[in-house]
Parts: C-alpha cells; structure tokens; sequence
C-alpha cells in the first residue's frame, strides 16, 4: 500500500528528485486538487493497490444471457480511432492516478480477442508510456474462442499480454448454439491448445444450470476443463439477468434441487483436483489466483478507461466512483475531448460499510479485520450491530483478527450482504 503522508509522497514512484516531485505536484490541474485532494469526511492513512480496466465494448454477436456493455459489430469497428480515444482517456485520468503504480491489468469487453495484433501492441505501449507498471504485474485479456488465431495470440503474448481468460462456457456444441456463443466444441478445446502454447497462466470460463443441461452434461464439461490443466478456473451459475434476451424470453433452465448439486458435484471435484475454492465463482491452483479480481474483492483501486468503464479511487479524505460514456461513439466523441466521464461521485460514509462488505464477503476466507479501516478510514464497529445480526442469523463468522461468511453464508451470500445494505 501507498503512504499518503505526505501527499508529495505518493508521487514519489513516478520519478526521482524532490524537485521532480514537486513539479509534478504543481503539474496537477487545480480542478483535481480542489475536487479530490481538499479535506473531506474521511481520514485514509493508505491508498489500495491500483488496478487498471480497460474496455473493449464490441463482440461478433451478443449473447442471450450477457448484461455486459457490449455491441455487435455491423460491419467493422474503427480500431484505430478507438484506441486514440483510449489514450485520450488515459491521458485526462492521470492527475488523478498521479504516481502511483500499477500493479495488474485487465482487458475485457465484449471481445478483446476482436483486436489486432498490432492494436494490442499499441495499447499496450501507450499504457506504459503513461504510467509506471509494476515489474511483476499481471496483465489479462479476455478471448472468445471464436476468434482464435495462432499467430495473433503468439504476439499478444510478445506484446505483454501474461494471462488468458478464455471465455469457453461450455464444451458441448447444443449448449454452446443455445447459449448464442459463435464457437463449437471442437473450437473451445482449439482455443484451450493454442493458448496453452503460448501462455503458462491461463483462465477458463464455464458456465452451469445451463437451458436444459443434465447433471452428466454439468460434470462433462467440467472433466473436459480440468484435462488441458488451466491454473485457473471461473465456473458460473448461469443467471437470467434484466434487460437480456433470455430475461425476456426465458429458457427452460435446471431446477434449484439440480442447480444445487451440480453446484455442490462441482467443488468436489475441484477440491479433488487440487483448486482452492476462494471466491464465490474461482477456483485456481496454489498460488494462481487472479490478482486483478483480488483487488476489487479486497476493495482495492481501479481506473477504468473505455466505453462504459467503471473507476473506484481512493483520495486522502475521500473514495469516488467513476463511469465513463457507455456507448462506443459517444466515449470516443467525448474521450477525444478531454471529458469521457459521463458519471462521477463521492461514496457516503454510509454507504461505504456496505461497499466494502458486498465486495470482501465475496471471499471465502473473508478478510483481515484491520482491512476494513485500512480501505475505508471507518473503524469496524461502525457496523457492529449489522455484524452481529449475521453472526445471529449463522451467516458470519469473525474474531479479532478476521471476518469471514460462514458456510450457510456462502450458501446464502445475497442474504448476507443485504444485512449490510
């Protein structure tokens, strides 16, 4: 973590000298200083770890079940303009990022994978032209399975990319086709080869409780994804979010009785195999765990850069939240002006006992007591009573050195995190 006395501190990273820093200070634009820098309700002694998200907002064809900020691509999209719009974005967030390092990154959409090769390079040159980089930092993009290609993913890994998250969902080519995913079974486990090839840390995603999918189906796929060894696992329940084509025309999904024991099926055989069951929906082997996910459950920093991106950032006195212009021509339009923030606001420190729980429970073992002040500036007994209704109702478990759901809670996370709501 950052020290933030003195501020002049935290600059510190960014280059050598005294005077260096505090022409750099003096660089600041007196907007940022005002805004953010100025006393406030809060009283942070560190800053988190700073993470940065960068978006890529379109994909072949949009899924039935996805609510994330993606659009199908007509015809083309113009890469080259979309990443101008990227470094204006980043350009105009620094003040606020002013020195500190970045210690993960993450490229997800949509389909980052829809990108060229030499587009990735560029991003990736414009990201460390900005800002200073971690030497040991995990960068990860996300890929579709559909848009594999040998020699594109080969410089991608030259370019800087350390870590795949392969968007498989599902082995079994019925499923794949009602799921609206553009690939086949034999595409996904392509994918799997190509990216084992060029990556040693690789994600696989895979969905369950899929439209009429059988327990054997549930655990096939599963046995598939354990055979080419990924160091990571994201297994999901699949859900009919709002606003989705299935939210409006929902498909025949397993029961809760199934959906419960394929669920149950499932972190059996990851214990077996060796995976650590660490939040709700990862399993990695010893040691593999996504850094970059860790940071938002521990309720760490992030700059969000791109169409639709969202930003969490810590401040002296103050933790503020940022969503930038959701459509990609109006972040483009907005970016090259200097201005792609369509959203921007302080969270109360009422709201931030929950801001923080609805993350940190997400976690299996919880998290260190003295976290909670660290991300927060609150003391802990600020939600004593709401702690103590959870630990009534058997959902938490805690002592003086750490807070953590307890197994009905993990079961019942929604129940438990709306106790701090």
């Amino acid at each position: 973590m950052i020290p933030i006395k003195p501020i002049s501190s935290s600059v510190g990273s960014a280059a050598g000298s005294s005077h260096d820093r505090q022409e750099k200070m003096r660089s600041i634009p007196g907007e940022v200083k005002a805004n953010f820098l100025a006393p406030g309700v809060l009283n942070l002694s560190t800053l988190p770890p700073l993470s940065l998200y960068i978006h890529f907002p379109w994909c072949v064809r949009k899924c039935p079940y996805c609510d994330f900020n993606s659009h199908e691509v007509k015809t083309s999209f113009d890469e080259d303009l979309y990443l101008t719009a990227l470094r204006a974005d980043l350009e105009a967030a620094m003040p606020m990022i002013w020195g500190r390092k970045i210690y993960t990154i993450f490229i997800g959409g949509g389909t980052p994978s829809l990108m060229s090769a030499a587009g990735v390079d560029r991003l990736l040159s414009d990201v460390r032209s900005l800002l200073p980089i971690d030497a040991n930092a995990e960068i990860t993009m996300e890929a579709n399975p559909g848009t594999f290609e040998a020699e594109k993913f080969r410089q991608y890994r030259l370019s800087g990319i350390n870590r795949l998250s392969i968007g498989i969902q599902s082995f079994n080519s019925h499923h794949l086709s009602a799921l609206g995913r553009i690939h086949n079974g034999d595409e996904a486990k392509r994918a799997i080869e190509i990216a084992a090839k060029n990556f040693d840390n690789f994600n696989l995603d895979l969905m369950f409780a899929l439209p009429s999918q059988t327990l054997e189906e549930s655990i096939a796929d599963l046995e598939m994804a354990l055979s080419f060894q990924p160091n990571h696992l994201s297994l999901y329940h699949l859900t009919l979010e709002p606003n989705t084509y299935f939210a409006k025309f929902p498909p025949a999904i397993p029961d809760d009785d199934l959906s419960a024991e394929m669920q149950e099926q499932i972190q059996t055989r990851m214990a077996n195999a060796g995976y650590r069951h660490y939040e709700v929906s990862a399993f990695a082997k010893p040691g593999h765990e996504s850094r970059h996910n860790l940071n938002y459950w521990n309720f760490g920093d992030y700059l969000g850069v791109g169409a639709g991106a969202h930003s969490k950032l810590s401040f002296p006195h103050r933790i503020v939240r940022q969503v930038r212009h959701k459509q990609p021509k109006a972040f483009m339009d907005s970016a090259l002006k200097g201005d792609a923030v369509q959203e921007s606001n302080e969270i109360t420190k009422d709201e931030l006992g929950f801001e923080f729980m609805l993350n940190a429970l997400r976690l299996n073992q919880g998290f260190d007591a003295v976290l909670f002040s660290d991300r927060t500036g609150l003391l802990l007994n600020t939600i004593e009573s709401k702690l103590l209704l959870a630990e009534q109702k058997g959902l938490l478990y805690r002592d003086h050195l750490r807070v953590a759901p307890s197994d009905l809670g993990r079961r019942f996370l929604n129940d438990l995190q709306q106790i701090f709501l």
